[in-house]
């Protein structure tokens, strides 16, 4: 151990003496020193096993020098503590290591740096020379353009095309939008708008569904209302006389948004007489023919022609049909359908292969009965209403006993053109009344219960085609014919004349007349295919409770009026028969 001691002294004389001479000696020069030291104090070992270790240790020191990881370091850098006020010390230090990077620096390995961190690099991916070839003359790829065969393909495919229906019709709703920004608040009117006839204020032209291919030069037979959607509505067509078209055509309008395209168009290989929306089922749309048949269009489905239809046979209807209506409830509901002939079906709309039940209309001397119109009285599924083209109409029962036509009611002198039940739910029940139109140029008020007519409104110059009750207001109900004229009548102001009045341009032949379900809007058809719908005014649209009282006053008078006429028109009818005899003879007589 002395031996130890003794070396480690020596050692550490040597390092002191030539420290700075050692930094810059090469590692062979410094082993050669070691090998002399070791030879020099051999005398002084005392044993060989105390030389062999320490020489195995020396050897270690050295071997680790070699490989250093820190070569610019030195004893004192390796052990020196840092401290915060020490920057310029370590500042020189580093200058001085700088010196050394150089000398040692071939003796690290590849990779490493004199920091000791190792160097990383990007490295490019191996690749082959046939692939360097090919990145250098690759070309930006240009996109191919598809074929006349490809794109109309892509254009006719199902997904394509419902996706063109639905964005168009999103698309045309949203550039059809006219927002007024001049609109004034404060309620500030012009001296012509104070001056306005009272008639225009109750009457007011909001817009016009045209579509020129579509509708032009046909005769809209019929309109409906959405129940789910009130601001849809739906129209029949009549044949066109331009060629290749279908015969029947039915549009879906919407009055929502300012556009002048339907929103859905269908198409029927006969000619369409009556269409409407299939309650409980929003998606539906029934429509009745003259061959007979009943069709059914689904706008969910990407056809215009309809997806069901009945057959024709002797089971279901052969003879034109121009009564339908869905009757009954979410849960139990059918559609009841009516041709000229007087067969009236009733359908599943499940299933329309065969109808559920079936009942033949006949009036006296079990004669069939020719339906033009007819109609349920308010929230019955049971009882209606119909007219014919004998001009007599007819009350009726599903489920009797004795099934069938129940009571007659004769007064007109032609064919009944419409015929349309109470519907205005209020303090007093009139669902007891209906209206009748005719081509005698007349419209009758009906009381269900009596064979005669309450009342008959001879205003008009021409026949009338259509006449509805307001579905709001008790006393209003709404009349056309067919010089293009409208005419609003609120039978507690005045039974005599209609409260307001308008005519369309062009006096058009209108055939066709519907309320919206609130009340506040009419909408009416003309020969050209035009759908002209009207703003009511809010005194039409909104009654006050004392209506229906007012309605049942009314009525009265009307009845004792009636009463009053009949003994007239009998002493009338005396003489003008007297009369007619006495001009018989006088001219006999000569």
């Amino acid at each position: 151990m002395c031996f130890f001691f003794h070396l480690m002294g020596t050692i550490s004389e040597i390092m002191d003496h030539s420290h700075q001479q050692l930094k810059h000696l090469d590692i062979t020069i410094f082993i050669n020193i070691f090998v002399l030291m070791i030879a020099k104090l051999m005398p002084l070992a005392i044993n060989y096993f105390t030389v062999v270790f320490m020489s195995f240790c020396l050897f270690l020191f050295f071997f680790q020098d070699e490989y250093n990881l820190n070569p610019g370091l030195e004893w004192e850098d390796e052990f020196t503590v840092l401290t915060y006020d020490d920057g310029s010390g370590q500042a020189e230090d580093e200058d001085i290591s700088l010196t050394n990077l150089s000398t040692f620096q071939s003796k690290l390995p590849p990779g490493i740096l004199s920091q000791g961190l190792p160097q990383v690099k990007e490295v490019a991916p191996a690749v082959t020379s046939l692939e360097r070839e090919l990145i250098v003359k690759e070309e930006p790829k240009k996109v191919r353009e598809l074929s006349d065969a490809e794109k109309m393909m892509i254009v006719h495919s199902e997904d394509f095309q419902q996706f063109m229906d639905r964005a168009g019709r999103v698309m045309e709703r949203a550039l059809s939008e006219n927002v007024d920004i001049y609109t004034d608040y404060t309620g500030a009117l012009d001296d012509n708008d104070i001056n306005e006839d009272k008639s225009s204020t109750r009457l007011s032209l909001t817009r016009v569904f045209y579509d020129e291919h579509w509708s032009k030069n046909r005769l809209v037979t019929s309109l409906d209302w959405s129940q789910q959607f009130p601001e849809l509505t739906v129209a029949s067509y009549n044949i066109s006389d331009a060629p290749h078209e279908p015969d029947g055509v039915v549009l879906v309008w919407n009055t929502k948004f300012k556009k002048n395209s339907p929103e859905y168009v269908f198409h029927c290989q006969s000619r369409v007489l009556s269409a409407t929306f299939a309650r409980f089922h929003p998606n539906l749309i029934l429509g009745s023919t003259y061959s007979g048949q009943i069709v059914l269009w689904d706008n969910r489905a990407q056809k215009k022609t309809p997806i069901q239809r009945t057959p024709l046979s002797n089971t279901a209807h052969t003879h034109p049909v121009y009564c339908i209506q869905v009757v009954g409830t979410q849960n139990a509901h059918n559609l009841i359908s009516i041709s000229t002939d007087g067969r009236l079906c009733c359908w599943s709309l499940d299933m329309l292969t065969q109808p559920v039940e079936r009942l033949d209309l006949t009036a006296k001397q079990s004669k069939s009965v020719s339906v033009s119109a007819f109609a349920f009285l308010h929230d019955d599924v049971n009882k209606f209403v119909f007219g014919s083209q004998e001009g007599a109409a007819y009350s009726a029962c599903r489920h009797t006993k004795k099934a069938g036509v129940v009571e007659s009611y004769e007064s007109h002198i032609a064919p009944i053109t419409a015929i349309d039940t109470h519907c205005a739910v209020g303090n007093t029940d009139f669902s007891h009344l209906f209206l009748t139109s005719s081509i005698d140029w007349t419209i009758k008020l009906w009381n269900i219960k009596e064979s005669k007519p309450i009342h008959s409104f001879e205003n008009n110059n021409d026949y009338v085609s259509s006449v509805a009750w307001s579905p709001v207001h008790p006393a209003v109900f709404a009349a056309i014919d067919v010089t293009g004229r409208l005419d609003l009548w609120n039978l507690n102001n005045n039974t005599e004349s209609p409260t307001a009045s308008t005519v369309l341009d062009n006096s058009p032949l209108l055939k066709s007349l519907m309320w919206s379900q609130n009340g506040t809007h009419l909408s009416v058809g003309d020969e050209y295919g035009k759908i002209s719908v009207f703003q009511v005014g809010e005194q039409m649209t909104q009654p006050r409770h004392d209506d229906w009282s007012k309605l049942s006053n009314t009525l009265q008078e009307l009845k004792s009026n009636q009463t009053d006429e009949m003994d007239k028109s009998i002493n009338y009818s005396s003489g003008s028969v007297s009369s007619v005899f006495s001009r018989s003879s006088s001219i006999l007589m000569k």
